[in-house]
């Protein structure tokens, strides 16, 4: 039994990664869709629900490495790292972070989270030194106004509904199987 737990828990967290990665890749061929992927729900769902909070920050930064070099290979030709994306994976973790606040998981609190989440991307990843502007308030402004459509909008949709998905969908498993009522987190 305790094998097979660890199989499906295991399989929870592959698919969490694949998924997180395949829809980043959807979306640069869709550029409407521009950060809407399940990356920040993934990170507020591990942040709530591991027990091991370091694998709650290793899926959703995993996610985000290896479809950065897949996304950079297919723009670039080659498998390369930029700087601002050390402000991006922060931003994830802080995510997790405010995973871990949620003490109860309803739609509100799953809301407010994601809510809170999309901020820290938006006033993190629009800062002017992060792309190499000059550091200026009239810089940060313009970035701010700019990012709020399509890129934050579509991240709090994205948000919305890849939450309700893992959100909800554990919330129902748990009614239906009593390995997961016993504790909140999962053992992951």
């Amino acid at each position: 039994m305790l094998n097979q737990n660890k199989n499906i828990r295991n399989i929870v967290l592959v698919t969490m990664v694949l998924a997180a990665i395949a829809m980043r890749l959807v979306n640069t061929q869709f550029p409407a869709l521009s950060n809407f992927t399940p990356v920040g729900a993934v990170a507020l769902f591990g942040g709530a629900y591991f027990t091991d909070k370091w694998k709650a920050y290793v899926v959703p930064l995993l996610a985000l490495f290896i479809s950065d070099m897949i996304i950079n290979y297919m723009y670039a030709g080659k498998f390369t790292f930029y700087n601002s994306s050390l402000f991006m994976y922060a931003c994830f973790m802080l995510m997790v972070w405010v995973g871990t606040l949620i003490k109860k998981v309803t739609a509100l609190n799953v809301i407010a989270a994601s809510i809170v989440s999309v901020m820290i991307h938006w006033l993190v990843m629009d800062l002017p030194f992060v792309y190499g502007m000059p550091n200026t308030w009239a810089n940060y402004g313009t970035l701010l106004v700019r990012a709020i459509y399509p890129f934050e909008t579509n991240m709090l949709i994205g948000d919305a509904i890849y939450g309700a998905i893992l959100f909800g969908g554990f919330e129902l498993a748990k009614s239906k199987y009593t390995i997961l009522r016993a504790e909140r987190q999962l053992a992951l």
